[in-house]
């Protein structure tokens, strides 16, 4: 039986070393270091990039509500921490049975939403009915397995029809959030959770304000507020943070490293991420439904030249970064090689092809530019279509219209988008949802991880699309601040272990 019990509050240890909070029930941080006395009536300025267009978890997509609205502001019964590993929250710990059917988890007492209601079992069994129960819910198709879910005491059972490997993982996201039954709260504009910090403010436009929780059942957060400011562009965030307008700058742009440095008041930490550079290959249309046509695109991109230009990162050859469960260096399918790219483009009569790149204004021009040379070199030409996120979501992701797109994808684990058909990346190969479902239904670890593994080598031979890089989390941190996440911060950052001198 596999069981997980909480986790016992540590130290904060010599520099170096991580701050545990098991006990608090957030996702632990993986901190800086910096030794400081905290202010707790400091407030921390934090510059994000993307802002949400609304703050409805439950329906509204997009990584920038997953980035800052959960463990922050709502939680579930387990966490997830910046290295991926699962953790109690909401339950204290959880058994899951040999035949990986039944699920139990023990629901701590005493935990309020922000609103002073008490967290109830019943709470647990709404939540996860509803988003189980509607469509429209975001990751409603995560808990299609769950047959049901009651609640005895404190204690909460999820019994599914068959198992289902990725049913923790998923309930530490966004289909395991826990919300108070009958709130009226308008979720797009306001929240209402049971995290260490309250949504205080929202200036669209401009940034969004958390406020210390203080009737919050675990560690109390060490800062007064959390103030999130969104500023697309590097120079301005740069030239804000010198200003002493940021404590500290996620997103950042590596190549300004040493400008930001030189004063002594930043450093600038790098972490690994599951940020995926995705290159997408519409493969329903001519001529990129013949794969020696994709694999001569693969061929002629030289990645490490991108990582070069990024000033952070590394190459990437498959679907699953070096984070998740299945990795395998993939470098050997389609390495860099202009001449058998050139080879490939004449076996398929595609010489002096024009192919459009989509992508969202967001990403700047560096990686468009590269990808225009490299494919000039072997003889296709690519022009660029640079449009707005609304517009990419409507066109790309939504209509499927587009020939090549760039997309950085920060979500973990979401290998399942090359098992579905339906998704804007147009991939459908039988072989690769058989072993998708059966990696879900392995109730073995390693048999699950293997079977991803297999599945994802499929997908880089059938050169389905190319990764052009693993992105790094790249933050400026100010020497006044500690305890911030380095890890995978474009996809979570919890600022619970915060604190500023």
């Amino acid at each position: 039986m596999l069981r997980r019990p909480t986790l016992v509050a540590a130290a904060l240890l010599a520099a170096g070393a991580l701050l545990l909070s098991g006990c608090t029930g957030t996702a632990e941080p993986a901190p800086t270091t910096t030794e400081i006395t905290p202010d707790p009536d400091a407030s921390v300025n934090i510059r994000l990039v993307l802002e949400p267009g609304n703050l409805d978890i439950r329906e509204t997509a997009g990584a920038a509500l997953d980035q800052i609205l959960i463990d922050n502001v709502y939680q579930g019964l387990v966490a997830r921490t910046p290295e991926q590993d699962i953790v109690p929250s909401l339950a204290s710990d959880y058994e899951v049975s040999p035949d990986g059917l039944t699920y139990t988890f023990t629901l701590r007492e005493g935990v309020l939403f922000h609103d002073g209601e008490e967290l109830t079992p019943d709470d647990v069994v709404w939540s996860l009915e509803q988003v189980r129960d509607t469509e429209t819910f975001r990751d409603s198709a995560r808990l299609a397995k769950v047959d049901s879910i009651t609640a005895e005491g404190q204690t909460i059972t999820l019994t599914l029809s068959e198992p289902d490997s990725t049913l923790l993982w998923n309930l530490t996201g966004r289909a395991g959030l826990i919300l108070e039954e009958g709130d009226k709260t308008d979720r797009k504009t306001a929240a209402n959770g049971t995290g260490p910090f309250t949504l205080e403010s929202w200036k669209q436009g401009d940034s969004i304000t958390f406020a210390r929780n203080d009737a919050y059942w675990g560690d109390k957060p060490q800062v007064a507020e959390v103030v999130f400011s969104y500023v697309r562009d590097p120079q301005a965030a740069l030239t804000g943070a010198l200003a002493g307008e940021f404590d500290a700058l996620t997103g950042f742009d590596a190549t300004l490293t040493d400008q930001i440095e030189a004063g002594g008041d930043f450093a600038v930490v790098i972490g690994p991420s599951t940020d995926k550079g995705t290159l997408a290959f519409n493969s329903s249309r001519t001529p990129l439904n013949d794969i020696r046509v994709r694999q001569a695109i693969r061929q002629a991109i030289d990645k490490e030249s991108i990582v070069a230009a990024l000033g952070a990162g590394a190459t990437e050859y498959g679907p699953i970064p070096e984070l998740d469960p299945g990795y395998e260096d993939l470098a050997a399918v389609a390495p860099f090689d202009p001449e058998a790219s050139r080879a490939l483009l004449a076996e398929a009569d595609a010489e002096g092809i024009t192919l459009e790149l989509t992508l969202a204004a967001d990403y700047g021009t560096t990686v468009a530019q590269i990808l225009v040379s490299n494919l000039n070199d072997v003889g296709i030409t690519l022009k660029v279509n640079q449009v707005e996120f609304a517009t990419w979501i409507n066109d790309v992701y939504i209509n499927q219209d587009y020939d090549l797109s760039f997309v950085l994808h920060t979500e973990a684990r979401d290998f399942e988008n090359w098992a579905n058909p339906d998704y804007y990346f147009t991939y459908d190969n039988p072989e690769v949802q058989r072993l998708y479902a059966e990696s879900l239904a392995a109730t073995d670890e390693a048999e699950s991880d293997d079977l991803l593994r297999q599945a994802a080598r499929i997908v880089s031979e059938d050169h389905a699309a190319d990764w052009l890089y693993n992105g790094a989390s790249v933050v400026a941190v100010s020497t006044g601040i500690a305890g911030l996440p380095t890890v995978n911060v474009n996809e979570r950052l919890n600022v619970a272990e915060v604190v500023k001198g």
